[in-house]
Order: structure tokens, then C-alpha cells, then sequence
């Protein structure tokens, strides 16, 4: 585990209020409604994982045909509350792709990416085997999607409030990859940040929002905009929480109306 992170994390959950309070008898905790999710996405992952498993076979095949090295990446990532876990995907990138760099973000047309691997980030299928992250309890089906630690050490002294995307599970889809594209520098990274905040504050109605993140995300897997996938199920209409370096309960709590609006 990465010290720093975890200490880091420590300090700052003790200001983490992102669910609305109402008295002490009511009130359902936020590790409660966590621990709900990840039940509900584990039993999901179990019935997905019976199709997938065919397609994640085949492609494994391809990629050992087509470049040298394993089929599946392995990668550390933080996740839930800090704690670290080994990520699994398909490899879209020639082995030791970072051996030079150390660890970077991808780039569009990124030169280090196999010709099946542009294919496979582009439809996003090298996110398959981590349906076993989700049954293995380390992911939900949505989430803010976990980064390495590295990373992580790094954008929690330039992002303000970074570390609260850690007060929830990562996902293999989110609100904020739907809404932006993947990380390029900081700008785009403040700018996810401020799309995970919003999803955090919708933890209590959190059911139905994931299952219209999750059909945006299979429109843009087939070839759908981000912009008209979002605006299908009404997710454009979820407003982004500015970023400042303050606890995230001095935000106003949309949690309720985000999670009764339609698309």
C-alpha cells in the first residue's frame, strides 16, 4: 500500500459527508449503502461474467496472436478507501510499454498501443476481465475509475479534495468517463474530479443512475456520441460539483432530485 495515499485518505474521510443527514435513527451510513452496491454489482457480475466469458477468451486469443506478451495486463490501482488492489485488462499496449516512460497517462493515437489494442480501447472491451474485479468485491459496475498509485500520489497535491472519490468503490463505467474523455493533464483530470463528486452526492439513490450510466456507456461502446448518450438518459442534466479545497458536505446535496429525474 502506498503510505502516503493511505495516510493521506485517513486525514481527509474524517471530512467526508456526502450523504444528506436527517436524525441519527434514520440516517443510513454511508458504508452501508457501499456495501449494497457492491452486493448488487457482484451478483451482476456473475450473470454478465457467463456471456463474456467466451468473448474475453477469444480476444485473449488475439491478442497472443497478434503481439508478444500475456493477454492479461495486470495493474495496481486505489480503490475503495484507499486500499490498493491488482486490476485486470486486456493488453492494448506492446509488452514493457512503460519500461522508458515509468507510469503516464495513454494519449490519443498513442503510439505504444498495438493495432488490436487501438481497436479495443476504442469499444472499450479491454475492460472485460474486470468483471472479476467486481466479483472479487475490489470494483462495482460504476464508479469513478480507480488510478495507479503513483498517479494518485501525485494529483492529491494538485487537485484539491482528490482523495474523495476514494469515499466510494471505482467502476468500470462512471458518470465521469461518460461525460469526459480519458485524462490528458490536469485541467481534464479537475474536470472528472468535479463529474465523480456529483455521483458521490447520488450514493442514496445511486440504483437508478447506474443503470442509465451503464446504457450511455453500451451506446458509446457501438458507436453513440458522449453527448447524445448522456443526453438519451438524461444525463446531461447532472450539474458537475465545482472543486474547491474544502470538505465536500459544504456543497449543497442534490442527491435526491439527481436520482428522481428521468430520462
Amino acid at each position: 500500500m502506498n503510505l502516503t495515499v493511505k495516510s493521506d485518505y485517513r486525514r481527509r474521510r474524517a471530512q467526508l459527508r456526502v450523504l444528506p443527514q436527517r436524525d441519527e435513527q434514520t440516517t443510513t451510513t454511508r458504508t452501508s449503502l457501499v456495501d449494497r452496491q457492491l452486493l448488487i454489482s457482484r451478483v451482476a457480475s456473475m450473470f454478465l461474467l457467463i456471456p463474456a466469458l467466451p468473448v474475453i477468451g477469444l480476444l485473449m486469443a488475439l491478442v497472443r496472436l497478434t503481439s508478444s506478451g500475456p493477454a492479461i495486463y495486470r495493474q495496481r490501482r486505489v480503490g475503495y478507501q484507499g486500499r490498493e488492489f491488482v486490476m485486470l485488462k486486456l493488453r492494448t499496449m506492446r509488452e514493457n510499454a512503460e519500461a522508458d516512460s515509468g507510469p503516464v497517462w495513454a494519449k490519443e493515437n498513442d503510439d505504444r498501443a498495438t493495432f488490436l489494442g487501438k481497436f479495443l480501447r476504442r469499444v472499450h472491451l479491454d475492460e472485460l476481465p474486470q468483471l472479476f474485479n467486481v466479483l472479487r468485491g475490489e470494483m462495482c459496475l460504476v464508479g469513478p475509475r480507480p488510478e495507479r498509485p503513483e498517479i494518485v500520489s501525485s494529483l492529491c497535491q494538485q487537485v484539491p479534495g482528490y482523495l474523495d472519490r476514494l469515499a466510494v468503490p471505482p467502476g468500470i463505467a462512471g458518470l465521469a468517463q461518460l461525460r469526459q474523455g480519458a485524462d490528458v493533464d490536469i485541467e481534464s483530470v479537475m474536470g472528472k474530479q468535479s463529474f465523480d463528486l456529483a455521483y458521490i452526492r447520488c450514493l442514496p439513490t445511486t440504483g437508478w443512475l447506474d443503470l442509465r450510466i451503464l446504457m450511455a456507456t453500451a451506446l458509446l461502446v457501438v458507436g453513440s456520441s458522449r453527448e447524445t448518450a448522456a443526453r438519451l438518459f438524461g444525463l446531461d442534466r447532472l450539474e458537475p460539483i465545482a472543486i474547491a479545497d474544502t470538505p465536500v458536505h459544504t456543497v449543497p446535496s442534490q442527491a435526491h432530485a439527481l436520482g428522481r429525474r428521468a430520462a
